[in-house]
């Protein structure tokens, strides 16, 4: 679910959009709030068979760190978790991934580092991500994240919040210890909110789930004498549901953009302990509304294009016409999505991959 990167310097830990490998100490909370009120409203008992779909996004930049010798480092680390929830509030499926992105810049206000290129989440790294050359069990992030997920299944939030941890966020039970060594405080978090953003979309208990996350470094820019720098990695996150016929039962879309501002002589001028929010979260916050030509805000238009999907095979969301700049053409979409659709649609082809 996602794409190849040159963000972290070493090849082999660039992801941006934000998770910390095995400590997620100092690290702020952000959630994705329930896909929006263009969604189907979940109602207070699921069908029989039926589950409700949830995603979650925590990020921060606070690992971020101030110029020394020539040379300042923007990081953001972003947990994503995707779940599918009984009626009794039972993990049915769980999907954990995350970015981290350390974007450097000078003591001159200038990016050191390529940005055009995607990055790559932890699960996408796999063995390339290089913790288990270190670890005592010898696993990857990517193995113990899934060992972590197929671990809360069939569970209650209130029962993932029980699992005993060090003062670090590390299980210390021994039906974990021999799967999962790094830091499970961000991913009891992530979950937790999941599951309360979590709405009957549409998924039944037997459907697979995948996610799907596009990073891109893009817009990160220089600091000049008018304007600050940025190194910004922007997350587009879907949560996509498959049934048997290979159609989209239930998606639900999100994004994040961790951003580090910095001055001309690279003095970083924003508060690196301020929570950092997910578009769907923002809401109304996040302002688009007001430039929309369709006077609608971002998560509208995203919960718009998760409901349009739906029923939909990837071959039939890939067939979706867009523009040069990615916005779709098709005229039953235009009355109500405006933006940029290409990460949308390249997230459920990744997330049919990868669905479990």
């Amino acid at each position: 679910m996602k794409k190849s990167i040159s963000f972290l310097l070493t090849a082999a830990l660039t992801v941006t959009a934000f998770t910390g490998c095995s400590s997620n100490a100092g690290s702020s909370s952000s959630a994705s709030s329930a896909q929006n009120s263009s969604a189907p409203a979940s109602s207070s008992a699921t069908a029989a068979g039926s589950v409700k779909t949830g995603v979650a996004v925590i990020s921060s930049v606070a690992k971020s760190t101030a110029v020394k010798d020539g040379k300042g480092v923007a990081e953001g680390d972003s947990t994503i978790v995707a779940v599918t929830v009984d009626g009794s509030g039972k993990i049915v499926k769980c999907v954990i991934d995350a970015v981290q992105s350390k974007i450097n810049f000078s003591d001159q206000g200038k990016i050191l580092d390529k940005t055009d290129a995607a990055v790559k989440s932890k699960d996408e790294l796999g063995a390339d991500y290089g913790l288990g050359k270190v670890s005592k069990i010898k696993k990857d992030w990517n193995e113990q994240a899934q060992a972590f997920a197929d671990y809360v299944k069939g569970k209650t939030v209130e029962e993932i919040k029980g699992i005993a941890v060090d003062s670090e966020g590390h299980a210390t039970g021994p039906e974990l210890t021999s799967s999962v060594t790094i830091s499970i405080g961000d991913f009891v978090d992530a979950i937790e909110q999941a599951v309360a953003n979590a709405q009957d979309l549409g998924a039944k208990a037997n459907d697979k789930l995948g996610l799907g996350i596009v990073t891109s470094l893009s817009s990160s820019a220089d600091a000049t004498a008018d304007q600050e720098g940025k190194a910004e990695a922007s997350s587009q996150i879907s949560a996509v549901t498959f049934g048997s016929d290979g159609k989209i039962t239930s998606c639900v879309n999100d994004a994040v953009q961790p951003t580090v501002s910095f001055d001309v002589s690279g003095k970083i001028t924003t508060d690196l302990s301020k929570e950092v929010e997910s578009k769907d979260a923002l809401k109304e916050s996040y302002g688009m509304k007001k430039a929309s030509k369709i006077g609608k805000e971002w998560y509208q238009q995203a919960a718009s294009f998760a409901q349009y999907v739906k029923g939909k095979t990837v071959d039939e969301v890939k067939g979706i016409k867009v523009n040069e700049s990615g916005e779709p053409t098709d005229q039953e979409l235009t009355a109500s999505v405006t933006f940029g659709v290409s990460d949308f649609i390249a997230n459920i082809e990744e997330a049919s991959k990868n669905a479990k």
